[in-house]
């Protein structure tokens, strides 16, 4: 019965394994990467590998007109007999002649510029013809590092096993996807993805989908992160130049003209390359452009290509694109990159329109086992074969994912890891079982980013036990932790407890329990992190932190209702305690004094804010993200935004059972927030918010609503959910506010096209800030400044002038953002 069973998989291999097979190279017998292969007239088709090897898969026998186009080469149409499966076929292509009219380029205009002309005047009617389809998509990802240090800036670098080599060189990233698009313009898609294969892991899911890889030539745009101009946009002549640099006939006598894509200006967000537009049609038939990464704002991206190739058919008298190839270069601290990605659209079938219902929130359906097929349906299925390289990776990874899983291999390397030193005390440490997906880690009090500085406890120390199990397969996580806080000065331990449960990947519902004894900011948003307040405490006298002591315990829980709406609910008991100064010592003296711990009576050492009180909170907020759409996987849901609309933000408090009956309250608020792109102008972004407290008037400072100012001149909590100089504490409300920030970020759009200040890349940023609120008049913040500020591939500052308004000119000041610094806290 076995021998019965494996002679079936034989024959079934070698039915579904049908293919027409082949290398094709040069006249001086070079292998030719990319090139596509299609049986003419059909949108059966694929490409070439690195090697110059192809597959194309074929059901039946019997006679075939094979269409081999490659640019730079001269389209070969090859008629084959097949009589057997599968069937050799090599072929050499002869490089193309270009040829380039005497008269024609005499003229006082390049003739490329009336080609492009009709191009643009054309580009609506040959994009509506592709605007609608069915088609099957293969995608294959591959990234590699060479030269991959021992050690970056001191610290050790541990790749995983097997992934490079002794010269710290290998591939990081190979995988596969195959599935069945449905797809309308301008980004409509319905994808099913039936085949994923990931090099290494078995049990994971490729990223490779064809979401974001409609790069379509006819827009007027090209998102790239930055929305390069397309060479077809209608404003397209203000940002290149053109060149006809040749023409040729392709097999069906098509006139198809070369032309060279020069930008005007270098900064600008363009392309530098080539564009092939047919003759009369004005169509697009291939696209060799390159992106580089300045462009980009992308520093660490050096260079893009990307090649486009389509493919005519006599029939319906359309140009459909049959492959897209990304090539990307990169690099930083001396290691390079490379890699890229190559997508095949086959088996179109276009159609004049869909159903309504067609298209819905699932863009993306991953079956069930897609991670599962085997050797035998790759072979059959891949429209392009491996590489000699990307094959032994899938078999080294494999086989080293096999070793890695076992009990045996994870305890050997826990064992290596899990080895007590006697400074661990101090710097912190871990133990893993890694076959039970389990740790426990101990955070040294002396890590150096567990320790503060602040006037109510002086010197203050963190530490802390944390046990943590997840379960990939089932999408649950659960984390236990307990946090230990001493300062100095006051000469108190504080303990928080914490405990949380993630219970699936699907709604990602969860549990989260704390309690325990804190000293908090009065500001729950924390608008001065530990390391600014250490620095301008120390440094600078100015102590702006303000705390109190809160004994709490809260539960909450929080779950996705449906596609677009999350809620969350809370209770919480709580005891507040006012606190005060402790320590005087700073690092450079002057004359100041430090205020007090008291933000509403900053020169009074002895007053307190509030009274020591307890009090009883339960809540609910809801978040609405518009349009939100989502990608259904077999270990869990993925959302995905909707840029094209806003997110809602609900919320309402109640507190009760306080110790004294004016401590209690109703507050409700709203919060929407906005992004769009302006074309190639920059971005525009807005976060408006709003609340009203009722029955407040007597309630503790700690429940008031604070705003996140800044005093420090220096920006580590972004742009659009704080103010530049507003003092923390100074608009402090218990009745209703309104708050705005926007800002509109250029994105280089005016800087790249002023001679010398282009070279320095750096975006031209404007920004409103605003606050209303019944106790004092209103706020106003106008900023301009400039973002991507830096050198070379390190570029983290921004640099802003913010003028303050308050019935009047108020204040103005320089603020340094340091992008890196939300990292560091």
């Amino acid at each position: 019965m076995h021998k019965f069973l494996t002679l079936l998989l034989f024959f079934a291999a070698l039915t579904t394994n049908a293919q027409i097979k082949g290398k094709i190279t040069s006249a001086n017998g070079e292998a030719i990467p990319f090139v596509s292969v299609a049986i003419e007239n059909t949108y059966n088709n694929t490409t070439t590998n690195e090697e110059g090897n192809f597959e194309l898969i074929i059901k039946n026998t019997g006679q075939y007109t094979i269409i081999f186009q490659s640019i730079g080469y001269k389209t070969k149409k090859v008629p084959v007999t097949v009589s057997a499966l599968p069937h050799l076929l090599n072929v050499t292509l002869q490089e193309e002649n270009y040829e380039l009219n005497e008269v024609v380029i005499s003229t006082k205009e390049d003739p490329a510029y009336e080609v492009i002309r009709q191009a643009v005047a054309h580009k609506k009617e040959n994009s509506e013809k592709t605007g609608r389809f069915e088609a099957d998509f293969y995608s294959k990802g591959i990234f590699k590092v060479k030269d991959l240090p021992k050690k970056i800036m001191g610290i050790k670098v541990d790749a995983p096993e097997g992934m490079v080599d002794s010269t710290g060189s290998g591939i990081l990233y190979l995988s596969e996807t195959v599935s069945k698009i449905t797809f309308e313009q301008p980004n409509n898609i319905k994808e099913r993805i039936v085949a994923s294969k990931t090099s290494g892991d078995s049990r994971g899911f490729s990223y490779n989908t064809a979401l974001g890889t409609f790069y379509n030539f006819y827009n007027n745009y090209i998102d790239f992160n930055v929305n390069m101009v397309s060479p077809l946009a209608n404003n397209t002549f203000n940002y290149y130049k053109f060149k006809l640099e040749g023409t040729f006939f392709d097999e069906n006598n098509n006139q198809i003209n070369k032309i060279k894509l020069i930008p005007r200006r270098d900064k600008e967000p363009v392309f530098e390359g080539y564009i092939y537009i047919v003759d009369g049609s004005w169509a697009i038939y291939a696209i060799d452009v390159d992106v580089k990464g300045f462009r980009m704002q992308n520093p660490i991206l050096e260079n893009l290509n990307l090649k486009q190739n389509f493919s005519y058919n006599t029939e319906n008298r359309i140009w459909a694109k049959n492959s897209q190839i990304f090539d990307i270069k990169a690099g930083a601290f001396g290691i390079k990159f490379t890699g890229g990605f190559t997508h095949v659209y086959t088996n179109y079938v276009f159609k004049d329109s869909f159903d309504k219902k067609t298209f819905g929130k699932e863009i993306v359906f991953v079956e069930e086992n897609s991670n599962k097929k085997d050797s035998l349906y790759w072979n059959a299925m891949r429209p392009i074969p491996l590489t000699d390289e990307e094959v032994a990776d899938y078999t080294k990874k494999d086989s080293i994912q096999t070793l890695r899983e076992s009990k045996t291999y994870l305890d050997s390397i826990d064992r290596k890891n899990n080895k007590f030193k006697i400074f661990d005390i101090l710097t912190g440490y871990s133990y893993a079982n890694s076959y039970k997906k389990s740790r426990f880690t101990y955070e040294g009090p002396l890590d150096p980013f567990a320790i503060g500085y602040n006037t109510v406890q002086g010197w203050n120390f963190n530490a802390g036990l944390n046990y943590s199990k997840y379960d990939e397969e089932k999408g649950t996580s659960t984390f236990a932790g307990a946090k230990f806080n001493y300062g100095i000065a006051e000469d108190r331990l504080r303990v928080v407890g914490t405990y949380s449960h993630r219970f699936n990947r699907q709604n990602n519902a969860y549990l989260y329990i704390s309690g325990g004894s804190q000293a908090v900011q009065f500001n729950p948003a924390e608008p001065i992190t530990p390391l600014v307040n250490l620095v301008s405490t120390l440094f600078f006298k100015d102590n702006y932190m303000k705390l109190y002591d809160k004994t709490f315990a809260r539960v909450q829980y929080g779950q996705e209702v449906f596609t677009g709406l999350n809620m969350q609910g809370y209770a919480e008991y709580s005891r507040r305690k006012a606190l005060f100064n402790n320590t005087d010592y700073v690092l450079i003296k002057n004359d100041d004094n430090f205020t007090s711990n008291n933000p509403l009576d900053p020169f009074n050492e002895f007053s307190a804010p509030f009274a020591t009180h307890h009090l009883y909170k339960a809540g609910v907020v809801a978040s609405i993200k518009f349009g939100q759409k989502y990608i259904t996987r077999p270990d869990g849901k993925i959302n995905v935004s909707n840029s094209n609309y806003p997110t809602l933000s609900l919320q309402y408090e109640k507190a009760f059972a306080g110790s004294e009956k004016n401590y209690e309250y109703d507050f409700v608020a709203a919060r929407t927030t906005y992004s769009t792109s302006l074309g190639n102008k920059g971005d525009f972004s807005i976060n408006l918010k709003a609340g009203k407290f009722f029955g407040a008037d007597g309630i503790s400072f700690a429940d008031y609503k604070h705003f996140n100012g800044n005093q420090t001149h220096v920006n580590t909590a972004g742009y659009l959910n704080a103010f530049n100089l507003l003092p923390y504490y100074s608009h402090s409300t218990n009745d209703s506010y309104a708050e705005l920030h926007t800002e509109l970020n250029t994105r280089g759009y005016i800087m790249n096209k002023i001679p010398l200040l282009n070279l320095l890349e750096w975006n031209f940023i404007v920004g409103y800030h605003a606050l209303a609120t019944p106790d004092a008049k209103p706020y106003q913040e106008f900023t301009a400044g400039f973002d991507n500020v830096g050198f070379g591939k390190f570029r983290f500052f921004r640099v802003d002038y913010v003028r303050a308004y308050q019935g009047g000119f108020a204040t103005d000041g320089i603020m340094i953002g340091l992008k890196f610094m939300g990292m560091l806290d």
